[in-house]
């Protein structure tokens, strides 16, 4: 077993320890109170959750797309929300890892890893989801700072975040090759937080807008250089889909459980259901759907962790992507079914998982627009 694997192994039961003992029982909560605890997020932060893909020298647990994969894996099994919160830290990350000078990486790993700074991603606006190239927030460079004017919208980790990677196009003309990135920090003059979204699923994740009106940003703060943001975004994108692959899988795997929990105690028809034909049938096709759905993501998270580049493993990252999401709606509507009335209530983890399986078809990119990534690789 290679040191990754064995880190990745480590990193797992550990996840799943804290998953069990802290998280879970806490998750329905989570859920209607529509936040995480402070005092969670420091657990994460301790346990090296929201330091995975950061270097050792700066305190990081120097570890691989397999290793956030794993933690996002183990924690959504029982609490989407808490494992969006890891995850999009991870991913608001991922551009500085991508784009960043020694520098900037320097300086931000420090205060991520030693400080438990949290990130976020802003790439959406409330005419560029789906048609990232079409974002409007402009960047304009004045002497030694970079004006930023504009609007981000359902940004996950809102409010509560420290820095963001934020996109935004020196020239709007140039749609792609216009897109620049930044890392914007929360005291910024000129950048505030909009509304929080009141959302039907991950409820306990914070979703807000972003406003930037004259926001001052320091020209050491552009990663790269102009007009290199998209290709960060895309790098930053094949990168992370794998880890809502993996959320999805344990999203769908929580729900096996509960299903299998249910159906072993429950009689009907003065038969156990677990002795119904139709209930195995379900079963095996939920057990098989997700041992599926991880095989992908997996596989696809260790081509990212061996180097390999190019349309090999975009195709990978959208397959993953679509299909473990794809994979958790079906697991999640099944386990509600199997249910039954309980199923229906928010007595039920079932219930929850079901909404937060609909959120993971629809961020990083919808599983439409994962398709027609996936035809144009093929084609």
């Amino acid at each position: 077993m290679s040191d990754l694997e064995k880190k990745s192994e480590e990193l797992m039961e550990r996840a799943r320890e804290v998953a069990t003992e802290l998280v879970a029982p806490r998750a329905a909560d989570i859920d209607a109170q529509g936040d995480i605890p402070p005092d969670l997020v420091e657990v994460f932060a301790e346990e090296g959750f929201l330091s995975v893909m950061l270097p050792e020298q700066y305190s990081g647990m120097n570890g691989s797309i397999t290793c956030l994969c794993t933690v996002v894996e183990e924690i959504a099994r029982v609490c989407g929300s808490s494992s969006l919160l890891i995850l999009s830290h991870a991913v608001g990350t991922m551009p500085i890892v991508v784009g960043g000078n020694i520098g900037q990486k320097r300086r931000y790993y420090e205060s991520l890893s030693r400080e438990a700074k949290l990130m976020g991603i802003a790439l959406t606006e409330p005419d560029a989801g789906s048609d990232a190239a079409s974002l409007r927030t402009k960047a304009t460079l004045q002497g030694d700072y970079y004006m930023l004017n504009g609007r981000k919208c359902f940004i996950t980790n809102g409010g509560i975040a420290d820095f963001y990677s934020l996109f935004a196009t020196t020239d709007p003309q140039q749609r792609m090759e216009g897109i620049t990135a930044f890392v914007v920090e929360k005291d910024t003059e000129g950048f505030s937080i909009g509304k929080k979204e009141n959302k039907m699923g991950m409820r306990g994740s914070s979703t807000t807008e972003l406003i930037l009106e004259n926001a001052k940003v320091p020209k050491g703060n552009l990663l790269g250089f102009e007009g290199r943001g998209w290709r960060i975004a895309m790098r930053t994108l094949n990168m992370s889909r794998p880890a809502i692959g993996a959320q999805a899988v344990g999203i769908a795997q929580g729900a096996l459980d509960c299903t299998l929990d249910f159906a072993r105690e429950r009689i009907r028809f003065e038969r156990p259901f677990t002795r119904h034909q139709g209930i195995q049938f379900m079963i095996a096709d939920m057990d098989t759907q997700i041992e599926a759905a991880r095989a992908l993501v997996y596989k696809t998270a260790s081509m990212l962790d061996e180097g390999v580049k190019g349309i090999g493993v975009e195709k990978f990252s959208s397959m993953a992507k679509y299909f473990a999401s794809d994979v958790a709606m079906k697991v999640t509507i099944e386990a509600v079914q199997i249910m039954e009335e309980h199923g229906l209530t928010r007595a039920s983890p079932v219930e929850r998982m079901m909404r937060d399986a609909k959120v993971t078809q629809i961020y990083e990119g919808t599983n439409q627009v994962q398709r027609l990534v996936l035809a144009h690789t093929i084609l």
